[in-house]
């Protein structure tokens, strides 16, 4: 566990843990496609997705995107948890989705920490920055597939 800025500032470029196996299920692509009204049929057209390259439906992008924040939860190794008044999710710098997350597939999320900001550098008590920004790259890793089903670069802001 990571408890001050200095010895979070040494895992810039290590690996904090991956998650547990996460199976998608049709049941939970159909309901991000109600809540977003993307019923494209290669995620809900269980019969027309057989006859794409794809063999069946697969997840929507943003819904791989969305599992961030609970494989995030979910994961081993080494937790950031740092004195704070509160922590955000401050957005996005980079998407990809260079592979299918087909539905029925088990997936996992892979976080390195890729840099580490200070937000008002000596502004704070003790002279700590006002908050500190960390840049993650998360990759959803697909079973049985070389390439991820997404990559993403996620921002998180702690204030102190």
């Amino acid at each position: 566990m990571a408890s001050s800025i200095a010895e979070v500032e040494v895992l810039v470029g290590r690996e904090l843990g991956v998650s547990p196996w996460l199976t998608v299920t049709q049941e939970q692509v159909n309901t991000f496609a109600d809540l977003t009204s993307d019923h494209q049929y290669i995620h809900v057209d269980t019969e027309r997705a057989r006859q794409t390259m794809y063999g069946g439906t697969i997840a929507h992008g943003y819904f791989t995107l969305s599992l961030v924040t609970r494989l995030s939860r979910e994961r081993d190794g080494i937790r950031i948890n740092l004195p704070c008044r509160m922590t955000i999710n401050y957005g996005l710098n980079r998407v990809r989705f260079p592979g299918p997350v087909p539905v029925g597939q088990r997936i996992r999320l892979r976080t390195k920490l890729l840099d580490v900001e200070s937000i008002n550098p000596g502004k704070g008590p003790d002279g700590q920055p006002q908050a500190l920004q960390l840049t993650y790259q998360q990759a959803m890793e697909v079973e049985g597939q070389e390439r991820p089903g997404m990559v993403a670069e996620t921002l998180t802001r702690i204030y102190f």
